[in-house]
């Protein structure tokens, strides 16, 4: 058993805490003896357990060893502050280093975490929360390995700010080669939505700990006894902890008062304990602070309206007494053991910050507030918040607590809180902010904005609530003409990504018929556009084609509005099979110089990325791998420069990975593939970006050879019907068909693939390598059904010979020769592998070579055949290659 000293209390939550310490005695040692891996502790438990404590001697351990020690805090009144624990986490470090120092030691990731971290400007852009995640976890490892051995202690963590806790689970995840020790405290139960979800993985990673438990009546009367003396009897030590329950916060408060007290400790005075006991917490405790008088009174009450790391200038401010009085309190307050200077878990004072002694003294302190004085203080604390300098993004927590009054200036506050949160990437942060602003409420002529404001603050976070805020702002005067388009933009581009996509065209198409002629017309047509061609379901493909085919006929590419029609004609061209030199020469007309536009790049807001996403795919599918492979590489680069690593970089991967897959280059596919689907988890579950990376994945892995993996790759990402009402490239029918044949369910894999023809039929053409069913179908049914097999073959060829690139026209000529034998079927490869050598497809070239080797027992071919596949990571078809080497030449190439 851990005891304390005799004749004090202060280590009373210590007691019965030995396998706890021990943990962290061990996870220090192991720190210092210069372990590679970190490691993570959580201790859980009820208020007044011990936690603090527990940190506390963490601390005591780790600077014993010589260990680097960072703390922070969470707190009931300040969770709406974001970045604060990390923040306070991180300030010693951060006021160590000169402004040069901490550029070199963030790198690349300083204008993206620093702004967060307030120690280097934001921009005028909104953050992306998970790039800024990103940002602070670089930031931190870095940093970690300059303060090593690093040890960093967060109290109250279920009071943590979501965006810290965002942060540290991620960092958490990131442990195994970093060697810095973290440890956790927190109750259970009492965080919600994101933050209870960040803690539950932080817990995960942990792994099981059991939750603090109670003193039990042994460890009680130890601690009375060397609190109050060996006399303490047995009886006066079981009403103790009877009393307090074995709580260690209520145990230590308890004694102190015996010890104020004239009482003995034996069992003629335990019958008082009760009475004490009301006096040391809640009505008693408040009782107890009123008795040193208004002035002190006072002052708690400030600190606790100001939180945590209390500032004694700016309690003082809105306490309104000058500092010699406030100093004077805080020593009366700090005596009677409800302030202290300084962080319990530091124990070193820090330019005169404040801390209450235990978070339960802070929440019992703040809640004594008188609830219209506690209300008005708030207001006055975001007055004096803002007259220091701290900024509006600092007061808004305050406002948040202030009662409407329609006061104008309040929501022109909030509203450059807002702005503020959305630069260093806390939307949700931002969304409480406008979301009070309408209740003061705005005035009329500001209303519509402050709408309009909320739902661009919530389009990355909850499409839904974008929606409604959107039509409602739309509803109302205030937004001028473009402002009005970009919000109708914004709602449409909400309904999509929630699964909406005939209300947007029809909100699209709805304010386009209040315009005349212009630019702003025309950006609401290319929108509608837009989304038809990524919805599956529309009624008339063929007359949109038409539509859009003669509406961007006479266009030059000479505005945005006008590249973004051309870039739409190219997909929808793209993707019903037409003439692929067409297709490029839209392309390339949507460009300036061979560049994306100024205004059209990657991280421009006015136009969706999906536009840019649907140039880089019309390239690829036509053949244009170069162009494509640029504009994705361009994509990722610049998405990971802007610190937006959350679904722009997820698809960015995705694309990008797809044209390796493209070009033959497997291996490299699968992973960016697999880097897209690991983006693209942290943002959600069951996303479209989920559904095209997966399947473009599965398609690579199939082309590889790794069925069970392909399998694996469907079950997780739950790549079966229902699909998805917007359009995922490579067709899904046809990826799925293909990988249930591939895994023996032949008879389901014909019904996705005449599924995938239906489709096609619908749209009035397809593209026979975008959606590649027509090839398998008719491989499928060659024995079955062969005059149907042929139907399907020559079908595809003649609109592959439409679409008219080396690969299509190569892939319908392999597909064609497995429908024949002899010399007909050979005669077919030579003319497939001739196509497919000119095309930038190594994987079908390979394929194409392999089949004619076989074919015209080729050992020449079926060598070149080898090296190809090996050079794509095809290891099925490397596997073939060989098989039929052996068979045709008796011995087997050494590998290259």
């Amino acid at each position: 058993m851990t005891e304390a000293r005799p004749g004090t209390a202060a280590s009373a939550p210590l007691w019965e805490r030995d396998a706890e310490l021990a943990a962290v005695a061990e996870a220090v040692d192991a720190l210092c003896a210069g372990s590679a891996s970190g490691s993570l502790l959580v201790f859980t438990g009820e208020a007044g357990i011990g936690k603090t404590a527990l940190l506390a001697e963490s601390r005591r351990i780790a600077e014993t060893r010589k260990c680097t020690v960072w703390s922070a805090r969470g707190g009931e009144t300040i969770t709406s502050v974001p970045f604060n624990v990390v923040r306070q986490l991180l300030q010693p470090a951060l006021v160590a280093l000169m402004p040069d120092e901490a550029r070199e030691y963030f790198g690349d990731w300083y204008e993206i975490a620093g702004p967060a971290l307030g120690i280097a400007e934001s921009g005028d852009r909104q953050a992306d929360p998970q790039g800024v995640c990103d940002g602070l976890v670089a930031a931190v490892r870095r940093l970690a390995r300059r303060e090593w051995p690093l040890v960093l202690l967060v109290d109250d963590a279920h009071w943590a700010d979501q965006e810290s806790l965002h942060w540290l689970a991620a960092f958490a995840e990131r442990l195994d080669d970093l060697p810095v020790l973290v440890v956790v405290a927190r109750r259970p139960g009492d965080a919600t939505g994101d933050s209870a979800r960040h803690l539950d993985t932080i817990g995960a990673l942990a792994g099981p700990t059991p939750s603090l438990r109670a003193l039990t009546p042994d460890a009680t009367a130890g601690l009375t006894r060397a609190t109050l003396g060996a006399h303490a009897d047995v009886p006066f030590c079981r009403e103790v902890w009877a009393v307090t329950g074995g709580n260690p916060y209520e145990t230590v408060e308890l004694l102190a008062k015996v010890q104020d007290s004239d009482f003995e400790p034996v069992e003629d005075s335990a019958s008082e304990l009760r009475a004490l006991n009301r006096a040391a917490r809640g009505r008693g405790l408040v009782d107890r602070l009123e008795g040193l008088g208004v002035d002190a009174t006072r002052f708690a009450w400030a600190a606790a309206i100001l939180g945590t790391q209390i500032s004694l200038e700016l309690a003082a401010e809105l306490a309104g007494m000058p500092r010699d009085e406030a100093e004077r309190c805080a020593a009366l307050l700090g005596a009677a053991r409800i302030l202290t200077e300084a962080d319990q878990t530091s124990g070193q004072v820090d330019d005169g910050d404040l801390e209450f002694v235990h978070p339960l003294i802070a929440s019992a302190v703040y809640r004594s507030i008188p609830d219209a004085l506690r209300t008005a203080m708030h207001g006055v604390a975001a007055s004096v918040v803002t007259a220091s300098g701290l900024g509006a993004a600092a007061a808004s927590r305050h406002l948040l607590e202030v009662h409407p009054d329609d006061d104008p200036e309040l929501v022109e506050q909030m509203r450059e809180a807002a702005r503020e949160h959305l630069a260093v990437g806390a939307p949700d942060a931002a969304r409480r902010c406008l979301e009070r602003a309408l209740l003061e409420p705005p005035l009329p002529e500001v209303h519509a904005r402050v709408l309009y404001e909320l739902g661009c603050a919530t389009l990355l976070t909850s499409p839904a609530t974008t929606i409604g805020h959107l039509r409602e702002a739309l509803t109302l005067h205030g937004l001028e003409e473009e402002l009005r388009v970009d919000a109708v933009c914004r709602l449409s581009s909400a309904l999509i990504h929630n699964d909406q996509p005939e209300e947007a065209v029809a909100a699209v198409d709805a304010e386009a018929d209040r315009l005349q002629p212009g630019p702003a017309r025309m950006r609401l047509q290319a929108v509608h556009y837009m989304w038809e061609g990524v919805h599956v379901a529309e009624e008339d493909a063929p007359g949109r084609s038409r539509r859009l085919a003669e509406l961007v006929k006479p266009l030059t590419g000479r505005d945005n509005s006008e590249r973004a029609l051309l870039i739409l004609r190219a997909f929808d061209a793209m993707t019903r099979g037409e003439n692929a030199e067409e297709v490029v020469e839209n392309c390339d007309r949507a460009l300036v110089n061979g560049r994306l536009a100024p205004g059209l790049g990657w991280t421009d807001t006015e136009w969706s990325f999906e536009l840019l996403m649907m140039l880089g795919i019309s390239y690829a599918f036509a053949d244009r791998l170069d162009r494509a492979e640029g504009l994705f590489t361009e994509a990722q680069r610049t998405y990971e420069h802007a610190g937006w690593s959350g679904g722009h970089l997820a698809v960015a991967h995705a694309f990008g990975g797809y044209v390796l897959r493209r070009r033959g280059r497997l291996v490299d596919a699968e992973e960016s593939l697999r880097e897209a689907l690991r983006l693209a988890d942290r943002v959600g579950d069951g996303l479209p970006m989920h559904w095209s990376a997966a399947c473009m994945l599965i398609d690579t892995l199939l082309a590889r050879g790794h069925v069970g993996a392909a399998e694996e790759i469907a079950e997780r990402y739950s790549f079966e019907p229902p699909h998805p009402s917007t359009i995922v490239l490579p067709d899904t029918h046809s990826i799925r068909g293909r990988l249930l044949i591939a895994t023996g369910r032949v008879e389901e894999g014909v019904n996705e693939l005449e599924t995938a023809e239906k489709r096609s039929a619908a749209r009035g053409g397809h593209n026979t390598v975008m959606a590649p069913w027509a090839g398998d179908l008719a491989r499928t049914l060659a024995v079955s059904d062969p005059r149907r097999a042929a139907e399907v073959a020559a079908d595809a060829r003649i609109q592959a010979e439409r679409f008219g690139t080396d690969s299509a026209i190569g892939e319908a000529l392999r597909c064609a020769a497995a429908l024949e034998t002899g010399r007909r079927s050979v005669t077919l490869l030579a003319q497939a592998v001739a196509y497919l050598e000119a095309s930038p497809c190594a994987y079908e070239h390979a394929a194409a070579r392999v089949e004619y080797g076989i074919a015209s027992h080729s050992v020449t071919e079926l060598t070149r055949g080898l090296t190809l596949a090996r050079t794509c990571g095809a290891d099925s078809l490397v596997s073939r290659a060989r098989e039929a080497l052996a068979l045709h030449s008796g011995r087997v190439p050494r590998p290259r």
